[in-house]
């Protein structure tokens, strides 16, 4: 795999219903970019109770935005366990609500599970895509990617009058064994990179920018999946090979 990736334009679904360009969200973008989708399912039974518990601390009628969706960032990166192998890429996969039946993921669910939560509360959220330098990996991981550079999901989210791109990715344990500092969230900045790891490594670097989405877009993420990671797939190409534990493999 190169070092630099170029844009997939040709590949690129035809609207992904940006925003008006001040980036304030009418009422009609807010009402878009807060309802339940396919694959943002947050009137789910199982995204209302994770949701419910992820806020059990918080006084929901003095807690602003920013605090909700500081506490669900928190629920999503630590409750749900950061795993790359035997991951469901199917279309039931990727839904939230499946996302926490399995209790695991890598960027691709975790990133869709916590726009579903605040939507749940709220707060408009969107999924978004980016190609990046990841230097949390193990050997095997990069064989199977094909090198350091993956294709890499976060999330968008409006907060005071702004947009800020949030990673509730990478939980506590697995940085700890990969010798990284977790990446925080204050909800008045954005949150993509991990701060340097003890050897003086910055752990991610962004390289190609796929823009935001309203829900899931799946035929594009697994066409990025299947021509950038294609031993990275399963026999069926529908979700990620098995037989490892990123965790494990740290050592």
């Amino acid at each position: 795999m190169t070092d630099t990736l170029a844009d997939d334009t040709s590949e690129q679904p035809t609207d992904s219903g940006q925003p008006t360009a001040s980036g304030e969200p009418t009422a009609d973008d807010r009402a878009r970019l807060t309802a339940a989708t396919d694959f943002l399912d947050h009137e789910h039974e199982a995204v209302q109770a994770f949701v419910g518990k992820a806020l059990r601390d918080v006084d929901r009628d003095a807690a602003g935005p920013v605090d909700l969706a500081v506490a669900l960032y928190y629920a999503v990166r630590d409750g749900i366990h950061y795993e790359v192998y035997g991951a469901d890429l199917s279309p039931h996969g990727l839904k939230a609500s499946s996302i926490i039946a399995a209790g695991k993921g890598f960027c691709l669910h975790k990133s869709a599970l916590y726009a579903a939560c605040c939507r749940a509360v709220g707060i408009p959220a969107r999924v978004h895509y980016s190609d990046v330098r990841n230097h949390l990996a193990s050997d095997r991981l990069r064989s199977y990617i094909g090198g350091d550079v993956f294709f890499h999901g976060l999330a968008t989210v409006h907060l005071d009058g702004r947009w800020i791109k949030v990673t509730p990715v990478f939980n506590k344990l697995l940085c700890r064994l990969y010798g990284m500092t977790p990446l925080e969230f204050d909800g008045r900045s954005d949150s993509l990179y991990h701060p340097f790891d003890a050897q003086g490594r910055q752990s991610m670097e962004f390289l190609t920018d796929h823009g935001d989405f309203d829900d899931v877009p799946y035929e594009f993420v697994m066409g990025n999946m299947r021509r950038k990671h294609p031993k990275f797939l399963d026999d069926e190409g529908t979700g990620t090979v098995s037989g490892g534990s990123l965790a494990d493999e740290a050592a």
